[in-house]
């Protein structure tokens, strides 16, 4: 059903854009049109959400934040425009204050109720887990984690390192070079290889060196090292946007109280209150051209009937394999031939709702307050390394948001399954595959079976556009796919780039910029998380030396 009505004979006098997908990147467009110039924007969605894979799931009160989505950016432009639709919490009556992008910020008023339009202040804590203990992540170079690892393990690491700043590798041809030039081998097989591998189901060597340099192109153990001498002799106050934060080392992360989708849904309840159309449930399936420019886009919708929308500007947020596949025009078999290459990581989220968990902090447990229930661990992600096992990350639904909790007496938690739709997990029996959850996480002393209360699973298709396949080529598809003119290529699927969800924006924010700007060629789009100043930078924040190992999902 159409979430806002739509009458396929569009008026003549204005522009329209048609934009496949309401994730950020579809969304951000439509809101960008309404609110900076006179473009009708309609959005085609083939799911009954808002948010793509950043929507929340809400299961018997209990709700799923797929993936996790950290809200914080290095771009002031993001940072407001979040802040525009939903301003930070105040703790309680009164002001505090905020610092963020080199700005200060007073928040003042009283304590929002649970379904305020509000973006909660939480502290960021990862660990690894490995060898059933768990490792800070970033790795820190402290005496715990050397205990953990042991002397004969830390010897090889700090050998192995120093190899590799002797006799740095010649060439960095794949990821597993990437890592090892970065980090040394034996640092690499203990930490990167397993869960990396997991990630992907491919081996490192075989996966291009571009998506490590995209993730992590500023880390190294000797500017972890650097870094650590800078913030024995600087302090600095918190903040919040940490714009000179490397980003896998942000402390604090802005987010919305009932998980992400409540941002996307209330964006879109925005759109359509300025007269902007959402319609859901349309499965696109063509893309009509005359020439190289889009004339319209046709789809089925929910009930079986053909629809077809007319249109100005075409944004696409869907798989660029499945737009090529869409396009009417003949298009040049080598083009298809990269395109039909290219790969996607498919994702499966097991929620499980436990009374308790097996593993805790004796520092969580010693702090624990009414509102912590049974949960004595403070974690937001824990990266699952133990290779005997096939879950890859856990995510602990509680510290996210308490408010995605429906019990605060019980724990509510995510098993993360990387996996092809081709891989036999993918079509396994709900039942089954909350079965393995339980079975492995019961197996590393995680939790124990008898304590799971509840369980669900979700599939989620094409999460993570791959770097291996034909990707090598893609360069080539990219030119071919620019030479539409009135068609833009956005977000993380659109333009098959393992985008954060500010980086999805940001090229939305970008083609809307070209089209009021009349600007015909795309550079800038796809320079987004590529050439941004912003996106790999870092200051004070951390207290040891860090070694941010592994490049994570």
């Amino acid at each position: 059903m159409p979430r806002g009505g739509v009458d396929d004979l569009q008026d003549g006098m204005k522009k329209t854009a048609i934009i496949i997908g309401a994730g950020p990147a579809g969304l951000t467009a439509a809101y960008e049109l309404l609110t900076r110039s006179d473009i009708h924007p309609i959005v085609l969605e083939k799911s009954a959400a808002m948010g793509g894979i950043s929507r929340t799931i809400n299961y018997k009160g209990n709700r799923i934040d797929i993936g996790g989505h950290r809200f914080f950016s290095k771009s002031d432009r993001v940072m407001d425009w979040w802040l525009s639709h939903m301003p930070i919490e105040a703790p309680a009556a009164g002001s505090q204050q905020i610092s963020y992008h080199g700005q200060s910020r007073e928040v003042d008023g009283p304590a929002a109720s649970s379904d305020d339009a509000v973006m909660l202040i939480r502290q960021r804590k990862s660990r690894i887990y490995f060898l059933r203990r768990f490792f800070d992540y970033p790795i820190r170079l402290s005496a715990q984690t050397l205990w953990k690892l042991g002397l004969f393990r830390t010897v090889k690491i700090a050998f192995s390192y120093l190899r590799t700043v002797v006799f740095p590798p010649k060439k960095v041809e794949n990821l597993e070079d990437f890592f090892i030039s970065r980090f040394g081998r034996e640092l690499y097989l203990t930490f990167f290889k397993s869960y990396t591998e997991k990630v992907w189901g491919m081996p490192c060597d075989k996966i291009s060196a571009e998506w490590g340099a995209q993730r992590i192109k500023g880390l190294s153990i000797t500017k972890s090292l650097l870094h650590f001498l800078k913030t024995v002799t600087t302090r600095k106050a918190a903040d919040v946007g940490q714009k000179n934060t490397e980003t896998s080392l942000i402390e604090n992360f802005m987010y919305p109280r009932l998980g992400p989708g409540q941002l996307w849904e209330l964006v879109a309840d925005k759109i359509l209150a300025m007269g902007g159309e959402i319609v859901t449930g349309v499965d696109v399936d063509r893309i009509h051209c005359v020439g190289n420019d889009v004339v319209s886009i046709s789809g089925v919708d929910a009930a079986g009937a053909a629809r077809e929308f007319r249109g100005d500007y075409f944004f696409s947020t869907m798989p660029i394999q499945e737009l090529v596949r869409a396009i009417d025009v003949s298009v040049p078999p080598r083009i298809k031939e990269i395109s039909e290459g290219l790969q996607y990581r498919d994702f499966i989220t097991v929620g499980l709702l436990a009374s308790k968990l097996s593993v805790q902090d004796k520092a969580a447990k010693s702090s624990a307050n009414s509102t912590d229930g049974n949960l004595h661990i403070k974690d937001n992600w824990i990266y699952i390394q133990e290779p005997d096992v096939t879950a890859g990350r856990l995510q602990i639904f509680n510290n996210w948001s308490p408010f995605l909790v429906r019990d605060q007496n019980t724990v509510w938690i995510g098993v993360e399954y990387f996996c092809y739709d081709t891989d036999p997990i993918w079509s396994q029996p709900d039942e089954q595959i909350a079965a393995l959850a339980k079975r492995e996480l019961e197996q590393i002393g995680i939790l124990k079976q008898a304590d799971v209360l509840d369980a669900t699973v979700i599939r989620v298709p094409k999460t993570y556009p791959a770097y291996f396949g034909a990707y090598e080529h893609f360069d080539e598809l990219r030119r071919y796919l620019d030479e539409f003119p009135n068609l833009f290529l956005v977000g993380r699927n659109g333009m098959h780039k393992y985008n954060n969800q500010d980086h999805s924006m940001l090229t939305a924010m970008t083609a809307v910029d070209n089209i009021l700007l009349g600007r015909e060629d795309k550079e800038n789009i796809w320079a987004v998380n590529t050439e941004m100043e912003y996106h790999e930078k870092r200051s004070e924040s951390k207290s040891e030396a860090e070694v941010p190992v592994a490049v994570r999902a």
